[in-house]
């Protein structure tokens, strides 16, 4: 199976895909958010194109485990997302995903400058691999 996974934050989503096969994944983009509607009508077009068979994505929980704003904006365009393609979907709790993304991009050398454009990417790309490891 292909997956997308998505990082959602509130002013950008990070997408990588992966495959269920080999758990590889990958960084796609980094959307700039719109609105729930248009982020989805976008996402749904992503979809098709990477002929992608099950979502993932990142759940924000707080440190208590509990769901705040995040965590709701996250499942609004999950949620939204899911309904226009019809695919599985699949929450992962994706607490410290992007402190982990920055740890393997400063390790990987990148400049600040390049860690920001695409550490919403990589974000994804940890939870897709968390969400294959509890499989």
């Amino acid at each position: 199976m292909k997956i997308l996974a998505l990082d959602v934050g509130t002013k950008t989503i990070g997408i990588a895909i992966g495959w269920t096969t080999n758990q590889i994944t990958q960084p796609v983009l980094t959307l700039q958010r719109k609105s729930v509607k248009k982020d989805s009508l976008r996402l749904q077009e992503i979809c098709r194109k990477q002929e992608i068979d099950c979502l993932v994505v990142g759940l924000p929980l707080e440190l208590d485990g509990k769901e705040g704003r995040s965590a709701r904006l996250a499942r609004q365009v999950g949620d939204a997302l899911q309904e226009r393609t019809g695919l599985p979907l699949h929450y992962q709790d994706e607490r410290y995903s992007t402190v982990e993304a920055e740890n393997r991009l400063q390790e990987a050398g990148k400049s600040a400058l390049e860690r920001k454009a695409i550490i919403d990417q990589v974000a994804a790309m940890v939870i897709l691999e968390d969400w294959f490891s509890n499989q």
